[in-house]
């Protein structure tokens, strides 16, 4: 077996799940602040493939994790239908991707982890800074990339989805970490990307 070497961290722009033909639903908590926010934090092994599900013996337990639950609905919230407190989402963050990172990281460890790391780079204002706005314009891939990369010191890979037109936009956006999950590194290994070469960026 690989040894595992890296996690993704997967931040999303909300604006980006909401404008699809699926359409999205706001937490119970109310409509999340337009910034981008945690999607997961998911070991990986250097091949590119990756474990999940690795221990059915330690599954989400909300009450580990509730000092963490007031941070984690701003920066974590799930769009997903119907409106929800956020809690199955963490659950399946956890059971399929956190419970393979358990031998660094306990429950608690593991969500804070990736909080601390939503801090460490702050990817709107970073685009911002670089004139590229959530304004339903589009930009070049390269454009948003390179900003991304300036201020982070890494290569970010870009993932797009299409609105109901069929145009491309900016949708997630992973960086690699070690395997401590605290310190950003170059990705080892880069999923396929799947966007064209200007893309949109959608407001929220």
């Amino acid at each position: 077996m690989n040894s595992k070497f890296f996690s993704l961290f997967i931040k999303i722009w909300p604006g980006s799940y909401c404008d699809t033909s699926k359409s999205c639903c706001y937490p119970t908590s109310g409509k999340p602040a337009a910034d981008f926010s945690i999607h997961g934090l998911w070991p990986n092994y250097n091949d590119g493939t990756y474990p999940s599900n690795c221990d059915s013996n330690n599954p989400f337990d909300k009450s580990k994790i509730s000092d963490l639950t007031g941070s984690m609905e701003k920066s974590w919230p799930s769009l997903a239908c119907p409106s929800s407190d956020g809690l199955s989402f963490w659950s399946h963050e956890w059971n399929k991707h956190g419970t393979c990172s358990e031998s660094v990281l306990n429950q608690h460890d593991y969500f804070q982890a990736a909080l601390d790391l939503k801090n460490q780079v702050d990817i709107l204002q970073t685009l911002k800074t670089a004139g590229i706005e959530p304004n339903g314009e589009s930009y070049s891939l390269e454009s948003i990339k390179d900003a991304i990369k300036e201020e982070s010191g890494y290569t970010p890979r870009i993932e797009c989805n299409t609105d109901e037109s069929g145009n491309h936009q900016l949708y997630q956006i992973y960086l690699c970490v070690d395997t401590s999950a605290s310190n950003f590194i170059e990705c080892p290994v880069f999923p396929k990307g799947n966007c064209g070469s200007n893309i949109e960026f959608p407001s929220f």
